[in-house]
């Protein structure tokens, strides 16, 4: 066994952002911010039960009555970088995803709660579940838009069609199709809601599992977020009921427009709203 002071001084050559922590730091599964973002993105407005709505949301955050169980339904299919040029290896920093976004108010402020989130690459399950996302992993699929002409082209005008869907363990948990009509001229009269998610880290250690280590809200502060081609239409969307998730409770009611853009954003930072353990 090493020297308490040798074992001390080879605990703090060892770096990375993340775990597995190295001398050279290269295993750590994402790197330090910023992060940067972009992205092509399918959304589907629809309501839910709002008593559904009312039941997943943490304390501090309360029910938006004007909403009467407003909710979208996002898929993107992300370009990642850091610092490095990570986006030269897509095999390890492309990825898709899909998440409920429901509307509630703070402190009387209306704001986005994500309580369901799905994507396929490890990194992002990592980034996620440091800001708080409650990513598990899925598979995840959305139709492309190609410059080439062609009939599988699906370009940017009325009439294209696009589809998506998430499945997890075997099972489809969502299937959205939209239909482009019109351009939006100005998106921020679509979202136009701060998203606020849950950081939580549960304790193992047996004296402490009625406790969590971190129980946090926070907020997905997006810098430079910009949005590009925003195109809306018709929509359609099922939830299923799947045996082992909850998601379905937020099944849609009555579903609104359906939407289709590229957006970009970095992050850089995590404002806590609340400590729930403070």
């Amino acid at each position: 066994m090493l020297p308490t002071g040798h074992l001390m001084e080879a605990r703090r050559m060892l770096s990375g952002y993340t775990v597995p922590l190295t001398p050279d730091g290269k295993s750590s599964l994402t790197p330090p911010p910023p992060w940067h973002y972009a992205g092509d993105c399918i959304a589907v407005e629809y309501w839910a039960d709002p008593a559904a709505v009312a039941a997943l949301l943490p304390m501090g955050l309360t029910p938006d009555d004007e909403s009467e169980g407003r909710t979208f339904f996002w898929f993107l299919d992300w370009q990642f970088t850091g610092s490095n040029d990570e986006h030269t290896d897509p095999a390890r920093y492309q990825y898709r995803e899909a998440f409920i976004l429901v509307e509630a108010r703070l402190e009387g402020r209306p704001v986005n709660f994500c309580p369901f989130i799905f994507v396929d690459n490890d990194a992002a399950i990592a980034r996620g579940w440091i800001q708080g996302y409650p990513k598990k992993l899925g598979s995840i699929y959305q139709t492309r838009s190609f410059s080439a002409p062609g009939a599988a082209a699906c370009p940017l005008e009325p009439g294209s069609r696009f589809g998506a869907s998430v499945s997890s363990h075997g099972e489809r948990m969502a299937t959205a199709r939209i239909e482009l009509r019109e351009k939006v001229m100005d998106p921020a009269k679509v979202f136009n809601r701060p998203t606020t998610i849950r950081r939580y880290f549960p304790s193992l250690s047996a004296s402490q599992q009625g406790r969590p280590a971190v129980d946090e809200l926070t907020l997905s502060l997006m810098d430079n977020l910009t949005f590009s081609d925003f195109w809306t239409g018709s929509a359609e969307l099922s939830i299923p009921h799947v045996e082992g998730e909850d998601m379905d409770a937020l099944a849609p009611r009555e579903v609104g427009r359906g939407f289709r853009f590229g957006m970009s954003y970095s992050v850089s930072d995590l404002p806590i709203l609340k400590d729930y353990l403070a």
